[in-house]
């Protein structure tokens, strides 16, 4: 078998041969395969021995990663998927435009329910692609388009649609032009232009054109296993191979046919001029297209297994020295917040632990000097919060959402979520979600346990009902927008019954599950008791007011992720694949160091000015990044994005209001763990009369 991986830094799949051994105990013949054979999940030893002993094991294959070998003359199916655009975030079905339609009329593929949810729609075309067979524009069909279908064009060309192909799981490559269209960068996206726009020198637009014309170049790849079968005499060219390459170039032509011979008289090559085969097909209004298609087949050194490089690949586009910088950024604010927790743990609280618990002397007893600091607040430091079941919960709802982003991530991190298995990460979010919500019900009952709250059912139902019905209430407002747009992304009804049903059906008795462990365990003994009548808090100076030292809380934590939540934004609204999970699984150890640090700096010095109240502080303090979050986006959204459409408008701020909820209630929670870990430590350490 093989070992599955992302390797390095680019988490670009790589793979390791390694022999299986079979029931029988013997070794795979050494001519069977080859390095760049039958991949599985790379490091897990336990699934390969699993593997080895289910059949006979020549190895093991996960769904989507297995390579695929066609012969001369194998069909290989060219889908189409959605199209997409940055501006409007409303991608819709390939053939909601009066497209060619294949013979046998438009099929839909089988999808996951993570592909639905992120509004993939992949289907079947006309397009009659057989390996190794070259095709020099062949015709798709001619329609003859009323003045409405060519504006339903026009429409889609004005708001800057791309079309999305794939061929054996590989999306088609197109080569992006730099913005001030004067030179070709080296990258690729996937997707290409509908049409464009013609505009004059004085940059007045002068007409549309249509993209009737797509050369498709399928670059191949022949194992090394297949030529060991053939002798070396013998031309490899048209032995079996794979897929590593889908590159499309459009073309804008207006086409002269020979009826005779029903041949194209106008087939373009790079070397036409543009106004012939750039832009040579107006669609202002109606008129006749004819569609076509080459197909053109080239050798590649390349292996199945880095073929996802030309869109993984840092050099294409973004440098990875902009992620280290962001590391280190983000490792300064750690060292300095950690700096300045070992000045208080070792040297202010050392100090006030000595001066608490040393035995006065019989001079100090006489002066009876009154003792200050966060000693004085022991009787009621745990004293419950106001609206101690919305605490409960919130810390429940947090836990549980910390639990599914760092899982995600970590997997994501490790190669498990590749980008070629499309709603792979979508299923991953939902579905630890849905079974975290027995440490959702645990935490939030054991929280609720320590205020000594009698309602812990109706506790647990908000618990599982609260934070994610909001959010799904949201969605499906979004949902019912996108809906009414007629956008291929709104989720259908089928779909939106299973992800209720996964939720009544899993997270909510699982709550319940959890919530019965967290009520049924004991609580661990306060090493203060809480005194009946609460304590009177001295007037607080201006720079330790609540609002202030929450809002002051949360810059350093989203100071050391925001360059990385720019790339995260990118992936999101820009369509583009986000892969550097290595990266990001350290910017959120950091972010976590972070939440923890500048939790406790601020809650001592609350102590210290005899404020007790610091349970809703301590969640805000850090969950308070999420404000910050949010207004990035605002300016990611003045600045990078170019919506014109304000359903558009309402999308991204509804989305962006749902991101900043979760990253309020994972960053919350970890502030507030902190903090009574910090508080319980030191009134442990301290001698109370």
């Amino acid at each position: 078998g093989e070992r599955y991986a992302f390797a390095g830094r680019r988490q670009v799949v790589q793979s390791l041969r390694r022999q299986a051994p079979t029931l029988s105990g013997k070794k795979e013949p050494a001519s069977g395969v080859s390095d760049e054979e039958e991949m599985v999940l790379s490091g897990k030893v336990a699934v390969v021995a699993a593997a080895a002993l289910v059949g006979a094991a020549n190895g093991f294959y996960l769904p989507g990663v297995a390579p695929k070998e066609y012969a001369e003359g194998d069909e290989v199916l060219l889908k189409v998927n959605k199209m997409t655009s940055s501006r409007t975030q409303l991608p819709y079905d390939y053939y909601d435009l009066p497209f060619c339609e294949p013979e046998g009329g438009v099929q839909d593929m089988a999808e996951n329910l993570g592909e639905i949810l992120t509004g993939n729609v992949i289907q079947n075309s006309p397009f009659k692609i057989r390996m190794y067979e070259e095709v020099q524009c062949d015709i798709l069909c001619v329609k003859k388009y009323t003045d409405k279908e060519a504006q339903m064009f026009v429409e889609k060309i004005d708001e800057q649609y791309l079309i999305n192909m794939i061929m054996d799981n590989l999306p088609a490559a197109y080569k992006t032009i730099s913005e001030d269209h004067t030179q070709e960068l080296a990258y690729y996206s996937h997707g290409f232009p509908l049409g464009g726009t013609v505009v004059n020198d004085a940059g007045v637009q002068m007409s549309k054109f249509l993209n009737n014309h797509v050369t498709v170049t399928v670059r191949y790849h022949i194992p090394d296993f297949e030529k060991k079968d053939v002798s070396e005499t013998v031309s490899f060219s048209n032995l079996p191979g794979r897929i590593v390459g889908l590159f499309v170039e459009p073309y804008s032509v207006k086409h002269r046919v020979d009826k005779a011979t029903n041949k194209v008289l106008t087939c373009p090559v790079e070397t036409d001029a543009p106004e012939l085969v750039k832009y040579g097909m107006p669609i202002d209004k109606g008129t006749e297209v004819t569609w076509t298609y080459s197909v053109v087949w080239e050798p590649s050194p390349i292996k199945w297994a880095s073929r996802w490089d030309v869109y993984l690949s840092s050099k294409n586009k973004r440098s990875d020295e902009v992620h280290w910088f962001s590391i280190i950024n983000s490792l300064l604010i750690v060292v300095f917040l950690t700096g300045m927790v070992a000045m208080i743990l070792m040297r202010t609280l050392y100090k006030d632990l000595s001066r608490y618990n040393r035995v006065p002397t019989e001079e100090e007893k006489a002066e009876e000097r009154e003792e200050t600091g966060w000693k004085l607040v022991h009787g009621d430091v745990f004293r419950p919060p106001s609206h101690p079941m919305l605490f409960a919960v919130t810390i429940g709802t947090g836990a549980q959402v910390l639990g599914m982003a760092l899982s995600t991530i970590l997997f994501a991190a490790l190669g498990f979520l590749s980008p070629a298995n499309r709603g792979s990460l979508m299923i991953s979010l939902l579905l630890l979600f849905m079974f975290l919500g027995i440490a959702s019900g645990y935490f939030s009952a054991r929280t609720y346990k320590m205020f000594n709250g009698a309602q812990w059912r109706q506790c647990t139902l908000l618990t599982a009902l609260l934070y994610p019905g909001l959010v799904c209430g949201c969605l499906f407002v979004l949902n019912l927008v996108i809906w009414a747009e007629g956008s291929s992304s709104a989720i259908p009804f089928g779909s939106m019954v299973a992800v209720l049903s996964l939720w009544f059906c899993i997270s909510v008795p699982l709550t319940f599950l959890g919530a019965f462990y967290g009520y049924k365990r004991d609580l661990d003994k306060q090493p203060v008791q809480t005194q009946d009548i609460p304590r009177a808090i001295p007037e607080q100076p201006w720079y330790m007011s609540p609002y202030l030292t929450i809002l002051v809380g949360g810059v350093l934590p989203f100071g050391a992720v925001f360059v990385e939540l720019f790339f995260i934004l990118s992936s999101i609204w820009l369509d583009q694949y986000y892969y550097v999970f290595g990266f990001l699984l350290l910017v959120f150890i950091i972010l976590i160091i972070t939440c923890a640090e500048i939790t406790i700096v601020l809650c001592y010095f609350q102590l210290c000015g005899e404020d007790y109240h610091w349970w809703w502080r301590s969640l805000l303090t850090s969950g308070s990044s999420a404000l910050y979050l949010f207004l990035y986006s605002v300016f990611y959204f003045s600045n990078r994005l170019k919506m014109d459409l304000f359903v558009s408008a309402v999308l991204y701020f509804g989305y962006m209001f749902i991101l900043s909820l979760l990253f309020f209630l994972a960053t919350g929670v970890i502030g507030y763990f902190a903090c009574h870990w910090f508080i319980t430590k030191i009134f442990a350490s301290v001698k109370v009369d």
